[in-house]
């Protein structure tokens, strides 16, 4: 009898000690694993840091938009869980450079989805002229120094947003015989441009389409 009494008594202390260590170790384990989803789950404008916030910002939403955005971000973001100023930024760049090199190319088709009716018109009009005029672009988009929402907008569910881009573009105009008539792209001429996007936040489609582009001086 006492031989089992002892066998039970070192069950339980072993089970009370595989308890102890099981439940420590799990407590241990779902911290970091828990952490990162929830950083994930957020939707604002501090996280993730905007790829284009210069290397000493201390606080990457200081240069994501200026302050007079700053209502009508807020606004889409509370009625938006899905909006983020950094991934909006960085589908901006991107957007910028694939819409301005097919422009530069004459192949406006490959964008055509992404621009509104008028812009796409008034782009398609600007490769009819220098085409006919015998000129070709061989510009190069140097880097994107900065990405920054001036304004923004919440109008029911359709939300406006304008991005000034500052760029290094390389510029070259060359005539049918390949000559270089104007440009040159050993210089990189400092462009800021303004574009203006739109997107319905009902609707399912994520992209956002061009509606408006214009020089900032």
């Amino acid at each position: 009898m006492t031989a089992i009494v002892i066998l039970a008594l070192v069950a339980l202390f072993i089970g009370l000690r595989l308890y102890s260590v099981l439940g420590e170790r799990t407590g241990h384990e779902q911290q970091p694993i828990l952490k990162p989803a929830d950083t994930d789950a957020r939707v604002e404008p501090r996280a993730p840091a905007s790829p284009l916030a210069p290397a000493n910002a201390l606080d990457p939403q200081d240069t994501a938009y200026l302050p007079t955005a700053g209502p009508g971000v807020r606004a889409l973001l509370a009625a938006d869980s899905g909006f983020d100023v950094a991934r909006f930024l960085e589908g901006a760049q991107a957007a910028y450079r694939m819409i301005l090199e097919a422009f530069w190319a004459g192949r406006l088709d490959e964008v055509r989805t992404h621009l509104d009716d008028h812009v796409y018109q008034t782009f398609a009009q600007a490769v009819e002229d220098r085409e006919a005029a015998g000129h070709r672009l061989d510009n190069r988009l140097i880097a994107i120094e900065q990405a920054l929402i001036t304004e923004a907008a919440l109008d029911r569910t359709v939300a406006t947003l304008s991005v000034r881009f500052e760029a290094d573009v390389a510029a070259v105009t060359r005539n049918a015989e390949g000559e270089v008539i104007a440009g040159s792209l050993s210089d990189a001429v400092q462009t800021r441009d303004r574009w203006t996007f739109r997107r319905d936040i009902a609707s399912r489609d994520p992209n956002w389409l061009l509606i408006e582009t214009d020089e900032e001086e």
